[in-house]
């Protein structure tokens, strides 16, 4: 997470705003950046590093990377050696976090302008980025990246704000009481918009009243406020207000402000009629969701209130866009990665997709196509040398430019290890693309929309079937992150990334996870390591049934193998003493009581004997596996493992004198015995959103998502069969659809003709009819009249649980999950 413009304030500035003083002072640097994390520095010599505390991290423990990576402004909050950072500046302040929101408020006050302040439940970012797309034409506009609106986010979005902008929007959300006060202090709105009030982060809560209640306090200082007048929970909250801030409010059912006078729906479109200062007005919006329908009227009512000629609302709001909240990673040709971000292209967003096609290690080469940048309010010749100064820092090998911008500038980027080219309109790039050659490269596609890249990325994607599957990086970490915050302070992570990472995609969520700092990853045979290796994973990685004839390789690539009989115990310390290797990294596996793999009690004398006075292996971890953690009907089982573990482990610690790092729970172990973390866990399917217990399925987020099309729809008379067998027949007239989706996929037969299963489509259960194909299946779409092929299926995802598909079929999630075919794109977004 890191925010850098021109705001060019003096660490003596920031050290007052912060009530900091120096723990060591060598220079009044100018700070431009802000910095709570060592994996993401634009300009480390303008840079101010921030060591907040978390839960999950100190971040004081990451200043010596912090320091080599060329920072030399630190914000501290415990005391620190600086014999060896004897040229950097050390500001000490009594909580971090607290003199970062100091900072923001402090850089906020010095810019008198107008400020749309948004909260809510559902809506804030979808209704901040309509807000910019349709204002920006008029204004240079600072707001929130991505959704930065925690106690962290926000002030690092204010801090983005410069002497350039005349509007700022800010999102700003909370998760418990007294939170809010700080947040309205720094962004200060003189506009606010509450979109709606529902369930999410209600547990911080005694009521919803109270959630509310305390979500208003943005307001307190707001000129004008704008609010649904329909909500029954919010409406009295707002009434009650004793402030004198201005109310706007809309209706579809009252008298208000903007009242609604008739929503219809127009194809795709959506028209919407209302009432104004006693004035008939409308908009139509390409949209036909409510919640798009709430969200556009919230921003008409903020375009009237800024006096936006109806004319031009009108205008603006029938292009309104969808809001891609997050980058889509696909595979493309010729072993090429695709990082697609057009949704819209400005410094900031430039700043956090190129930090995400750095992380590709997979690829030696790195290419952005860029178009020109729009409605950003800097002088041309400023800005694009800001975007070749990235692009240079960054190491980019290859740069091409689209856009009548950044052809004349094309002078800017000429650097010695960089291929530029340049192209006036995509129409001209497309001409020639078919004469480049994209070979095993990670490709950044970074355009604004009128460049329609989207012609582009269709050129560039491999070519694969049409069934999906969309695993959403973002909601991995977020699993990660439920579990972390269940563990102890010092227990390590180990992540499971075995058969293709439950068929999610091994390198991808390897990254991911190596990205957000765990502790090992384990895979099942030394091929997958291998390729882990191969694709740039350095973090240690545990092999859980290594092939004694691939030991050698297992060496080769630095992967530790899991030894669970005096066999490959012996096999692996001669091929270890062969190579004068000298205390190689291995993993005992005990024998707990689930009779699978791994040395049972009465092996540990033989297994210390072999190992007492052993240099060439080191004893890392001793692990096991519980058979039966997630149901409470063998509780008992679980602890006699436990017992029986532990009686081992403590045999080999005390034979050996050392002290290895013991390991037994899984995802549902990690929630539901919480004594047997020791010193480390094995999170496997949990990373995925499914938690086979249920205890903690509603903190989870979905993360795979498996879609395919509808490829015929058919009119089936009434008596007719359906599919291979006859097994499905229409007992009246029914419309039929195929879709593109069959067991070659992983889809299971078991499904076929099964009462209760279906897809969804249109967010409408579809049910199986039939029997399943090898490449395609049939469900019924008599109930849902607005079908057409072509339309996206959803087979299981947030809304169809894969638990429940599972159960259908009669199996379980873990095979659900690995079976999908490998000729099933995966497509990986990351959060935008």
């Amino acid at each position: 997470m890191i925010v850098a413009l021109d705001n060019k304030t003096d660490i003596h500035q920031l050290c007052s705003w912060a009530n900091g003083t120096w723990l060591q002072q060598t220079s009044n640097a100018a700070i431009n950046e802000l910095c709570i994390d060592t994996r993401k520095i634009a300009h480390p010599e303008t840079a101010l590093f921030i060591a907040l505390k978390t839960n999950l991290r100190d971040g004081h423990s990451f200043i010596p990377d912090a320091y080599n990576k060329g920072i030399r402004n630190f914000l501290v909050s415990t005391g620190i050696d600086t014999s060896e950072y004897s040229d950097a500046n050390f500001v000490l302040v009594d909580d971090t976090l607290s003199a970062l929101q100091k900072v923001a408020k402090a850089h906020r006050a010095q810019y008198k302008i107008p400020c749309i302040g948004i909260t809510g439940s559902n809506g804030k970012t979808i209704v901040k980025e309509w807000l910019y797309q349709l204002l920006s034409p008029d204004h240079n506009i600072v707001r929130s990246p991505k959704s930065y609106n925690s106690q962290i986010g926000v002030p690092l979005s204010v801090w983005l704000t410069d002497a350039q902008h005349d509007l700022a929007i800010f999102e700003a959300g909370i998760s418990q009481p007294n939170e809010m006060e700080q947040l309205a202090a720094i962004i200060q709105p003189t506009i606010g918009i509450f979109t709606n009030i529902g369930e999410a982060h209600s547990e911080g809560f005694e009521t919803v009243k109270q959630k509310i209640e305390e979500k208003l306090k943005l307001f307190t200082h707001a000129e004008h406020l704008i609010y649904c007048k329909d909500n029954e929970r919010i409406e009295p909250c707002i009434a009650a207000l004793t402030t004198n801030t201005k109310l706007f409010s809309w209706s579809k059912n009252n008298d208000a402000d903007l009242s609604i006078t008739n929503i219809a729906q127009a194809g795709s479109n959506t028209n919407i009629t209302a009432s104004y200062n006693n004035t008939p007005i409308s908009i139509s919006i390409p949209f036909t969701d409510s919640a798009s329908i709430e969200n556009a009227i919230h921003c008409w009512c903020a375009m009237l209130l800024l006096n936006v000629p109806q004319a031009t609302i009108q205008e603006r709001m029938s292009g309104l866009t969808a809001v891609r909240m997050r980058l889509e990673v696909k595979h493309g040709i010729n072993d090429c990665t695709i990082i697609n971000d057009t949704y819209n292209s400005d410094l900031t967003s430039l700043l956090i997709a190129l930090e995400y096609l750095e992380q590709q290690k997979q690829h030696q080469q790195h290419t952005l196509i860029l178009s020109d940048m729009l409605q950003v309010a800097r002088p041309d010749e400023e800005l694009y040398g800001r975007v070749a100064n990235l692009v240079q820092r960054k190491g980019l090998k290859r740069f091409i430019g689209i856009g009548d911008a950044l052809y004349k500038n094309k002078h800017l980027f000429e650097h010695q290890d960089l291929n530029t080219q340049f192209y006036k309109t995509t129409d001209e790039f497309l001409k020639v693309f078919h004469q480049m050659t994209f070979e095993e490269e990670a490709i950044l596609l970074k355009g604004a929309r009128p460049f329609a890249f989207e012609r582009i990325s269709s050129l560039l994607e491999q070519k694969t079937h049409q069934t999906v599957l969309s695993i959403n990086l973002s909601a991995v970490t977020h699993n990660l992150n439920v579990y972390r915050s269940k563990l102890n302070r010092g227990v390590k992570t180990m992540a499971m990334v075995k058969a293709f990472s439950y068929g999610s995609g091994s390198y991808e969520v390897a990254h991911r996870l190596q990205y957000a700092g765990v502790d090992y990853l384990a895979v099942a045979y030394t091929d997958e390591g291998i390729e882990l290796r191969k694709a740039g994973i350095t973090i240690p990685i545990m092999v859980m049934s290594p092939d004694m004839m691939s030991f050698d390789r297992m060496i080769a690539w630095k992967l530790e193998p899991e030894l669970f009989n005096m066999r490959s115990l012996n096999a692996f310390n001669t091929l270890a003493q062969s190579l004068d290797l000298q205390h190689y990294p291995v993993h005992i596996k005990l024998d707990s009581g689930m009779h699978r793999l791994g040395f049972e009690p009465a092996h540990i004398e033989e297994l210390t004997e072999t190992l007492q006075n052993n240099t060439h292996l080191k004893v890392v971890s001793v692990f096991s596996h519980l058979s039966a953690s997630e149901e409470s009907v063998h509780d008992d089982f679980t602890r006699k493992q436990a017992k029986a573990f532990e009686q081992m482990a403590t045999q080999i610690s005390t034979a050996l004198g050392i002290n290895p790092i013991r390991h037994i729970c899984n995802s549902t172990a990690i929630v539901r015995h919480k004594e047997l973390h020791y010193d480390m866990v094995r999170i496997g399917l949990g990373l995925y959103g499914v938690d086979t217990s249920s205890t903690i399925q509603n903190e989870l987020e979905n993360s795979g998502t498996l879609t395919t099309t509808i490829a015929q729809i058919k009119e089936v008379p009434a008596g007719d069969s359906v599919g291979y067998g006859k097994r499905g027949i229409a007992d009246t007239n029914k419309r039929i659809a195929t879709i593109s989706i069959g067991y070659a996929d992983g889809y299971p037969r078991a499904l076929g003709n099964k009462n209760e299963a279906y897809v969804l489509i249109h967010n409408q259960p579809a049910k199986i009819i039939g029997s399943i194909c090898m490449d395609m299946c049939m469900v019924d779409i008599t109930d849902i009249p607005h079908a057409k092929e072509g339309d996206s299926v959803v087979v299981f995802g947030a809304g169809l649980p894969v638990t429940q598909v599972a159960a259908w079929a009669n199996t379980i999630s873990y095979e659900m999950m690995t079976n999908i075919s490998q000729r099933v794109k995966r497509i990986y977004e990351n959060e935008a």
